[in-house]
Protein backbone atom coordinates (compact mmCIF):
# COMPACT_ATOMS: atom_id res chain seq x y z
CA UNK A 1 0.00 0.00 0.00
CA UNK A 2 0.94 3.40 -0.51
CA UNK A 3 0.00 7.31 -0.57
CA UNK A 4 -0.66 8.96 -3.79
CA UNK A 5 -2.14 12.28 -5.46
CA UNK A 6 -6.12 11.48 -6.43
CA UNK A 7 -6.86 10.92 -10.11
CA UNK A 8 -9.89 10.84 -11.86
CA UNK A 9 -9.44 6.84 -12.03
CA UNK A 10 -10.23 6.91 -8.64
CA UNK A 11 -13.92 8.96 -9.06
CA UNK A 12 -15.67 5.74 -8.81
CA UNK A 13 -14.64 3.88 -6.31
CA UNK A 14 -14.87 6.95 -4.31
CA UNK A 15 -18.43 7.01 -4.94
CA UNK A 16 -18.94 4.08 -3.84
CA UNK A 17 -18.45 4.92 -0.62
CA UNK A 18 -19.91 8.10 -0.21
CA UNK A 19 -23.49 5.54 -1.34
CA UNK A 20 -22.25 2.73 1.14
CA UNK A 21 -24.80 3.31 4.27
CA UNK A 22 -22.26 1.62 6.36
CA UNK A 23 -19.34 3.27 5.34
CA UNK A 24 -21.13 7.30 5.80
CA UNK A 25 -23.41 6.82 8.46
CA UNK A 26 -21.97 8.56 11.01
CA UNK A 27 -20.16 11.10 8.71
CA UNK A 28 -21.39 14.87 9.10
CA UNK A 29 -21.95 15.18 5.17
CA UNK A 30 -24.33 14.16 2.96
CA UNK A 31 -22.82 12.40 0.66
CA UNK A 32 -26.23 9.74 -0.44
CA UNK A 33 -26.54 12.57 -2.65
CA UNK A 34 -22.63 13.51 -4.25
CA UNK A 35 -22.56 12.33 -7.52
CA UNK A 36 -19.89 10.66 -10.42
CA UNK A 37 -19.25 14.93 -11.25
CA UNK A 38 -19.08 15.82 -7.46
CA UNK A 39 -16.24 13.26 -7.08
CA UNK A 40 -14.48 14.37 -10.82
CA UNK A 41 -14.54 18.10 -9.38
CA UNK A 42 -13.20 17.41 -6.35
CA UNK A 43 -10.12 15.23 -7.33
CA UNK A 44 -9.59 18.26 -9.75
CA UNK A 45 -9.94 20.86 -6.92
CA UNK A 46 -7.38 18.90 -4.84
CA UNK A 47 -4.46 18.95 -7.50
CA UNK A 48 -3.79 22.10 -6.66
CA UNK A 49 -5.17 22.97 -3.32
CA UNK A 50 -2.90 25.04 -0.63
CA UNK A 51 -5.18 24.65 2.28
CA UNK A 52 -6.44 20.89 2.23
CA UNK A 53 -3.76 17.94 1.09
CA UNK A 54 -5.94 14.70 -0.03
CA UNK A 55 -4.46 11.34 -1.29
CA UNK A 56 -5.36 8.60 -2.24
CA UNK A 57 -4.61 4.76 -0.24
CA UNK A 58 -4.05 2.59 -3.18
CA UNK A 59 -3.13 -0.86 -3.00
CA UNK A 60 0.16 -2.67 -4.59
CA UNK A 61 -1.88 -2.47 -7.84
CA UNK A 62 -2.47 1.00 -7.35
CA UNK A 63 -6.49 0.42 -6.60
CA UNK A 64 -7.76 3.28 -5.14
CA UNK A 65 -9.04 2.20 -1.10
CA UNK A 66 -9.75 5.15 0.37
CA UNK A 67 -8.68 8.76 1.06
CA UNK A 68 -7.04 10.66 3.32
CA UNK A 69 -6.42 14.11 4.12
CA UNK A 70 -4.67 17.20 5.97
CA UNK A 71 -7.97 19.76 5.54
CA UNK A 72 -7.91 23.40 7.16
CA UNK A 73 -3.86 23.49 7.42
CA UNK A 74 -2.96 26.49 8.84
CA UNK A 75 0.42 26.77 8.21
CA UNK A 76 0.68 29.94 10.53
CA UNK A 77 -0.48 28.26 13.60
CA UNK A 78 1.20 25.10 12.48
CA UNK A 79 -1.90 23.02 12.49
CA UNK A 80 -4.26 20.93 10.43
CA UNK A 81 -7.32 18.42 10.93
CA UNK A 82 -6.74 14.70 9.50
CA UNK A 83 -9.85 13.20 7.92
CA UNK A 84 -10.10 9.36 6.09
CA UNK A 85 -12.47 7.18 4.78
CA UNK A 86 -11.94 3.83 3.35
CA UNK A 87 -14.09 1.87 1.38
CA UNK A 88 -15.77 -1.13 2.93
CA UNK A 89 -13.83 -3.88 1.46
CA UNK A 90 -10.80 -1.95 2.53
CA UNK A 91 -11.71 -2.10 6.59
CA UNK A 92 -9.50 -4.40 8.37
CA UNK A 93 -7.06 -4.18 6.01
CA UNK A 94 -4.40 -1.58 7.82
CA UNK A 95 -5.29 0.49 4.94
CA UNK A 96 -6.49 3.11 7.66
CA UNK A 97 -4.12 2.63 9.88
CA UNK A 98 -1.24 3.13 7.20
CA UNK A 99 -3.16 6.58 5.82
CA UNK A 100 -3.28 7.67 9.08
CA UNK A 101 0.27 7.75 10.37
CA UNK A 102 1.53 8.43 6.31
CA UNK A 103 -0.18 11.61 6.67
CA UNK A 104 0.79 12.18 10.04
CA UNK A 105 4.72 11.76 8.81
CA UNK A 106 3.62 14.16 5.78
CA UNK A 107 1.91 16.45 8.25
CA UNK A 108 4.87 16.99 10.65
CA UNK A 109 8.35 16.05 8.43
CA UNK A 110 6.97 17.65 5.17
CA UNK A 111 4.78 20.77 6.15
CA UNK A 112 6.19 21.05 9.13
CA UNK A 113 3.26 21.36 11.11
CA UNK A 114 3.23 20.74 14.95
CA UNK A 115 -0.18 19.37 16.19
CA UNK A 116 -3.24 17.44 13.87
CA UNK A 117 -6.45 17.07 15.26
CA UNK A 118 -9.67 15.11 14.11
CA UNK A 119 -13.05 14.53 15.14
CA UNK A 120 -15.38 11.48 15.28
CA UNK A 121 -19.09 11.40 15.77
CA UNK A 122 -19.80 9.19 19.63
CA UNK A 123 -21.89 7.25 17.42
CA UNK A 124 -18.85 6.09 15.39
CA UNK A 125 -17.76 3.07 17.76
CA UNK A 126 -15.46 1.77 15.22
CA UNK A 127 -13.17 4.93 14.75
CA UNK A 128 -13.63 5.33 18.42
CA UNK A 129 -11.91 2.36 19.52
CA UNK A 130 -9.50 2.53 16.80
CA UNK A 131 -8.46 5.85 18.07
CA UNK A 132 -8.46 4.77 21.51
CA UNK A 133 -6.60 1.66 21.09
CA UNK A 134 -3.78 3.04 18.74
CA UNK A 135 -3.37 5.40 21.78
CA UNK A 136 -4.51 8.75 20.23
CA UNK A 137 -4.92 11.39 22.88
CA UNK A 138 -8.25 13.11 23.05
CA UNK A 139 -8.98 16.97 23.72
CA UNK A 140 -10.76 19.26 24.31
CA UNK A 141 -8.69 22.31 23.59
CA UNK A 142 -9.96 22.21 19.62
CA UNK A 143 -8.86 26.06 18.24
CA UNK A 144 -12.00 28.00 17.23
CA UNK A 145 -11.51 27.99 14.17
CA UNK A 146 -11.86 24.27 13.44
CA UNK A 147 -14.97 24.52 15.50
CA UNK A 148 -16.09 27.12 13.18
CA UNK A 149 -16.67 24.45 10.49
CA UNK A 150 -18.96 22.49 12.46
CA UNK A 151 -22.54 23.44 13.74
CA UNK A 152 -23.30 23.66 17.62
CA UNK A 153 -25.03 20.33 17.80
CA UNK A 154 -22.65 18.67 15.93
CA UNK A 155 -19.89 19.95 18.17
CA UNK A 156 -22.40 18.27 21.09
CA UNK A 157 -22.03 14.74 19.47
CA UNK A 158 -17.69 15.17 18.80
CA UNK A 159 -15.06 13.32 20.37
CA UNK A 160 -11.56 14.90 19.09
CA UNK A 161 -8.31 13.76 18.88
CA UNK A 162 -4.86 15.33 19.19
CA UNK A 163 -1.55 14.40 18.00
CA UNK A 164 1.42 16.97 18.33
CA UNK A 165 5.25 16.71 17.25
Amino acid sequence: MRLRKLEQKDAEFMLEWMHDESVVRHMSANFAEKTLQDCQRFIEYSQNCEEDLNLAIVDQDDTYMGTVSLKHINFQEKTAEFAITIRKEAMGQGYSAYGMQEIIRIGFEELDLEKILWCVSVDNQRAVRFYDKNGYQRTTDIPQYYKECYSDEQLKTFIWYVINK
